[in-house]
């Protein structure tokens, strides 16, 4: 008999299945991702990573995940540099777009200066504010 069992602390085989699963599916479905990771770091003068950008290149497109800048390095288009070396590195995998998501009206304005569109939105997510889906066509 099929049970459903809900956690809060699946372990790494578990979870693996599930990947695993869908990564077949969508590979006989759409083909294959080719999945690469990309990241752009900031190190300071000690070789020490202090932020940047995380994410992955898929399908012809680049997904910002995480995009960290230190209080120290804000406000000097750290995010842009971020973003451009980014996308430079999609360019050279193939990629055709790029998308990201934010809830920070900051970051938002930031992206949209390089270029990215808003393409939908999410309201009160989290409470009070909007989370807003951006793409650019590389």
């Amino acid at each position: 008999m099929t049970q459903l069992d809900v956690t809060a602390s699946p372990s790494p085989e578990e979870l693996a299945v599930i990947g695993e699963g869908l990564t077949a599916f969508n590979d006989a479905d759409v083909g294959p991702s080719e999945r690469k990771p990309l990241a752009v770091l900031i190190r300071d003068a000690g070789d020490k990573v202090i932020g940047g950008l995380s994410g992955y290149t898929a399908w012809g497109w680049l997904f910002t995940q995480w995009l960290f800048i230190p209080e120290t390095l804000r406000g000097e288009g750290m995010a842009g540099k971020l973003l451009s070396q980014a996308e430079e590195e999609a360019r050279a995998r193939g990629c055709h777009g790029a998308w990201i998501d934010t809830f920070s009206p900051v970051a938002r304005k930031a992206y949209m200066r390089q270029g990215y569109e808003i393409f939908g939105e999410l309201p009160e997510f989290p409470k009070g504010r909007t989370r807003t889906f951006l793409r650019k066509a590389l």
